[in-house]
């Protein structure tokens, strides 16, 4: 009986263990993109222009680059390579298109960075005028691969108005083009005329870590005062150099707001603020300087040492502030750090770099400043 048994048993495991294991079940299949038509009308950016490119004709090494040609060799080798993002770059265009289609190649294969989405590393974003003037936010592109083709928006309300659509934040651009359905009115949008507010800072003046282009408080205030801006902003690089302060000189701006604390030590703020500032007060008497204290990090209330830097590179910029208002350095303003990002530490992504919450918190306390200083 017990032989039986134990016979049965094993007849029993054998055959389960020749059973095939079962199959993990298939992954779903992303979603196709939308066919483009193939008669789609396709209009290349770069026959009119986009904001934010500043000096003029100058020769490009690439026509998105931020900087001119001349500018490699003068500017630190980091500095010029970042500065061939397209950050604060936007082209406007006009178009009763029921549709709006783009294609981009980027420059660079890596399309996100672990603290920022492709979106904002390497998207497109559009936005729109709405029937009072105001801008609206669209749609942003979600990039997969360095070429990209795809329906930005479709079902879109008749009429024809006015768009706005944010280059790449952290990604350089090769070619750019919008596209419509056939039929439909388009027209390109040269740069305005106005005088550009030029944001010359760091990692966060270049975009990080935004959800996407349109978010960056250089852009949001874009909007808001409704005027070009120029992003000068450069990942770990931004420190007052003179090389890029020539090159801001060159352009006769509406204002220049200096942000470069975060990449700064406090003896680097009183070696090379009052320099800077009296440079471009040089090249440009009456152009408004806006100074900006480093934002804080999100967690300095646990972190001591990083609230004595935030302490002592304040108190460096207070100091060379003063000193120029005491020599009589006209049109220059100020702007503290402490709530950047807001006191409630919900305003940055890693404690360092702004969420879209933080940008928004930013813009809203530049604007007065600068709203005051354009006067």
């Amino acid at each position: 009986m017990k032989s039986s048994l134990l016979l049965a048993l094993v007849l029993a495991t054998t055959v389960v263990a020749q059973q095939p294991a079962p199959k993990p079940a298939a992954k779903p299949a992303p979603p196709k993109a939308p066919a483009i038509p193939a008669d789609t009308a396709w209009h290349d950016v770069t026959k009119w222009g986009v904001e934010g490119r500043g000096w003029g004709d100058q020769e490009r090494k690439r026509w998105f680059d931020r900087f001119p040609a001349k500018a490699e060799g003068k500017v630190t080798p980091a500095v010029w390579s970042l500065s061939r993002d397209s950050a604060g770059m936007m082209v406007r265009f006009k178009t009763d298109a029921k549709a709006i289609y783009t294609r981009y190649t980027l420059a660079k294969t890596n399309l996100a960075m672990p603290h920022m989405p492709a979106t904002g590393v390497s998207g497109l974003d559009l936005y729109a005028r709405d029937d009072k003037g105001r801008w609206k936010w669209v749609q942003v592109t979600r990039p997969s691969s360095p070429k990209v083709e795809a329906m930005i928006i479709s079902d879109l309300a008749p009429g024809l108005r006015e768009y706005a659509a944010y280059l790449p934040l952290y990604n350089g651009i090769e070619s750019l083009q919008i596209g419509v359905p056939a039929g439909a009115k388009f027209e390109g949008l040269a740069p305005r005329a106005e005088k550009p507010i030029i944001f010359y800072g760091t990692s966060i003046t270049h975009g990080a870590c935004a959800s996407r282009p349109g978010m960056v408080h250089t852009a949001i205030l874009g909007r808001r005062f409704d005027r070009p801006v120029m992003n000068v902003g450069f990942s770990g690089n931004g420190r007052m150099d003179a090389a890029v302060g020539d090159l801001l000189g060159e352009v006769d701006a509406a204002a220049y707001v200096i942000d470069c604390l975060p990449n700064m030590q406090p003896a680097d703020v009183t070696a090379k603020c009052i320099p800077l500032v009296k440079q471009l007060r040089a090249a440009r008497p009456n152009t408004p300087i806006v100074l900006v204290e480093d934002r804080r990090f999100t967690n300095d209330w646990i972190t001591p040492n990083k609230k004595k830097f935030h302490d002592d590179n304040h108190a460096a910029l207070r100091a060379a502030y003063e000193q120029l208002k005491k020599e009589g350095v006209a049109k220059l303003s100020y702007i503290p750090g402490d709530a950047l990002y807001g006191t409630d530490t919900e305003g940055a992504t890693d404690a360092s770099h702004a969420s879209d919450l933080g940008f928004m918190r930013q813009a809203d306390l530049f604007e007065p400043v600068i709203r005051a200083a354009l006067k």
